[in-house]
């Protein structure tokens, strides 16, 4: 037995093998001698371009013709039929006529204004401070002031006194400064000044203060006058 039978190859595809091969090394020597690109430009000239020509489209067909009117006769119009009838009598209008009324006259009753209020006192600029004034009325002589003693005693001078003048325009002390020489009328200068005598008090920053004030009492018998 031969090799190719021994391999399971019959002799005819032994052949086909073989012719197999022959051709893949004519191909190879086709392409690498550049023998293809000179075939396959003669192939390309010998083509000739052929331009297909659509077919022409077929004509439209002419539109049916319009169709006949038929003959309508002319529109005739009936006779006119008078009816006669008697005239409506014309429409009664009636107008009314509306009075308008006054209205009373309003009395409008004003309350009065209310009264401005009273000025605000005048303010005191600051670090002002004013002193204490005498009330006149309050100085006047009496029949009383001067010390029975003294009177028959005939005794007559004048009283110097420094008096403290208190928050409320009262007398709070009484000091004699100067004597009269006698001590009857100098102690009576000084109850006098302490119970009757009295002031408008100071202020300062329009706030009362207390202030101190001197005065002389003067004793005459005459007309028992200061």
């Amino acid at each position: 037995m031969s090799y190719l039978e021994r391999r399971g190859l019959s002799r005819r595809q032994w052949w086909a093998i073989v012719a197999v091969g022959i051709l893949h090394i004519f191909l190879g020597w086709f392409f690498y001698t550049g023998t293809a690109v000179k075939v396959f430009q003669t192939v390309m000239k010998e083509i000739e371009t052929v331009q297909i020509e659509e077919p022409a489209p077929p004509p439209d067909e002419p539109p049916p013709p319009p169709p006949k009117l038929e003959d309508i006769p002319p529109y005739v119009p009936p006779p006119e039929v008078r009816i006669e009838t008697a005239a409506p009598p014309p429409p009664t209008i009636t107008t009314q006529r509306e009075i308008a009324t006054p209205e009373p006259p309003r009395v409008v009753q004003q309350a009065p204004a209310p009264p401005p209020p009273p000025p605000p006192p005048p303010e005191q600029p600051k670090g002002v401070r004013t002193r204490a004034e005498p009330i006149a009325r309050t100085f006047e002589v009496r029949e009383d002031d001067y010390p029975p003693a003294s009177i028959r005693a005939e005794e007559e001078g004048r009283t110097g006194v420094s008096v403290v003048v208190g928050t409320d325009g009262r007398v709070k002390a009484c000091e004699v400064v100067s004597s009269s020489g006698f001590p009857r009328l100098d102690a009576r200068a000084c109850e006098i000044a302490q119970r009757r005598w009295r002031f408008k008090p100071a202020t300062e920053d329009g706030q009362p203060v207390e202030d101190r004030v001197r005065r002389t009492y003067v004793w005459q018998l005459q007309d028992a006058r200061r």
